[in-house]
């Protein structure tokens, strides 16, 4: 199937370069733009862009930097952001329309990003320039509340009320490509969120987040409900995770109900983040039928390899392949919780509070039980190399819906101690090198076979250093 979709893929983006080979290119320039750096360019751009969709153009700019607030390509439009041009990203929220969308797995009104394919087809962000949200104020913002909220209970509504602007938003569009050497640097929020999306290739992306300052929930790029997308050759550096799956949070992503899958993503390397590869944790809609490979992992990321999610989010995982990962210093291999950072994950209204926001009353909907949690089943992991790791595995399922038909192959891993796994079925470990220096504790673990002998041992469950505290405090590290 991945093979089918990845040429029809390819074939649409030869037939997209193709159609625009011969198209005009409209300079920002000749619409009023100006490359001084302080100038608001948000019309100008925005009147280049839509003269371009009236044929399929191309925009193009002189080199030099062009302030502007959010910008919306069209159809059949490419914004080329060539080598020594920067897109710098105001720093006024009023800048940034406030437009139907989807954030942090539920439907609301939020500002739109600097860079928007919204509701289009056809469309392409390119070129070896950067777009720069500037976005420590957003990130400071977003802190001063923080603070305010938390001795109050609300930890969990700071990340809805803080809004702050997305570097690109892909969403509800087909057929669009991000990439070609783009440098994305200092987003307000996450870098690039694509978002009931059809056929969308991410190839050739700079990240780095992490200057001037580590922004909170600044993602390098998430998949939110998408299908067929490929992400490809992206270096990143953030302050939350790297390369991640989304599908929706509690009531309101069971409700939407939309996958994300058919998902390739390799070739890239993640020098700094709070998890490698990461699914979750809004995982209501489900994944399936992803595929993440030829990955680095670098030593300030906490957490490799990352299942998380909530007794309130619902949703599935299946035939999930993650191969050829290498891993330096990384502290934990695989982690697997599914009560992730429950002072985020587990909205409740204060009964002293009646005046508040609509989408509270949509993040406080119970779920129940059954709904609530989590199901991942048949995933395979294998070639994995990570030396210089504190522990190998934290997995911790639910006894009610374990974590079932995982099948591990050919791990070396190097790590001080073996970690646990619990609330588990039918792991499967095969050709496996374990270099720990404690083992591994299994407790309501039903037919996990093939660990070395001496690597694991059964016994009653152990206290535990709650790990969604140690990578969230390296997510909120300022």
């Amino acid at each position: 199937m991945h093979a089918r979709w990845m040429r029809a893929a390819a074939g649409g983006l030869l037939a997209l370069a193709m159609s625009v080979a011969g198209a005009k290119d409209y300079s920002v320039e000749a619409y009023g733009a100006k490359a001084d750096g302080t100038t608001l360019n948000t019309k100008s751009i925005q009147s280049a862009i839509d003269a371009a969709a009236k044929d399929g153009g191309t925009v193009v700019f002189k080199q030099g930097t062009y302030l502007s607030g959010s910008i919306f390509v069209k159809s059949g439009v490419t914004l080329r952001i060539d080598k020594g041009v920067t897109l710098l990203g105001s720093q006024r929220l009023e800048d940034y329309p406030v437009l139907p969308t989807r954030i942090a797995g539920i439907e609301m009104r939020w500002p739109a990003a600097l860079v928007n394919v919204y509701e289009q087809k056809k469309a392409a962000i390119e070129g070896e320039g950067t777009i720069d949200g500037d976005g420590k104020v957003f990130w400071d913002s977003y802190w001063t509340l923080r603070k305010q909220y938390e001795p109050r209970g609300l930890r969990w509504a700071s990340d809805y009320d803080a809004q702050r602007p997305r570097l690109i938003q892909v969403f509800n569009s087909s057929d669009v490509k991000v990439g070609g050497g783009l440098l994305l640097r200092r987003s307000g929020f996450w870098t690039l969120h694509i978002c009931y999306s059809i056929d969308v290739t991410i190839d050739g992306v700079v990240i780095r987040n992490n200057e001037g300052g580590l922004g909170p929930s600044t993602d390098g790029i998430d998949i939110d409900s998408s299908k067929r997308i490929l992400v490809q050759n992206a270096d990143i550096d953030v302050n939350d995770d790297a390369l991640c799956m989304k599908a929706g949070r509690d009531s309101d992503g069971q409700r939407v109900a939309r996958t994300t899958e058919d998902v390739v993503i390799r070739d890239s390397i993640v020098r700094e983040a709070a998890a490698g590869v990461t699914f979750g944790s809004e995982t209501a809609g489900g994944f399936r039928n992803i595929e993440v490979y030829n990955i680095t992992v670098l030593k300030k990321t906490p957490v490799g390899i990352l299942f998380k999610s909530a007794h309130t989010r619902g949703g599935f995982g299946e035939n999930l392949r993650i191969h050829d990962i290498t891993m330096t210093d990384v502290p934990v291999v695989l982690r697997v919780t599914m009560n992730w950072n429950p002072s985020y994950s587990y909205a409740e209204i204060p009964k002293d509070i009646k005046d508040y926001p609509p989408y509270w009353k949509v993040l406080a909907t119970p779920v129940p039980k059954e709904k609530g949690m989590a199901r991942f089943k048949d995933v395979r992991i294998w070639n994995i190399k990570a030396t210089g790791a504190t522990t190998a595995f934290e997995v911790d399922g639910y006894k009610e819906a374990p974590l079932e038909r995982f099948s591990l192959s050919k791990l070396d891993i190097q790590a001080k101690k073996g970690g646990y796994i619990y609330d588990s079925k039918d792991w499967q470990f095969t050709d496996v090198k374990l270099a720990l220096s404690t083992p591994v504790d299994l407790e309501n673990a039903t037919s996990v076979r093939g660990l070395p002998a001496g690597t694991s041992v059964v016994r009653a469950r152990q206290a535990k250093e709650d790990p969604t505290k140690k990578s969230f405090e390296e997510q909120d590290k300022t």
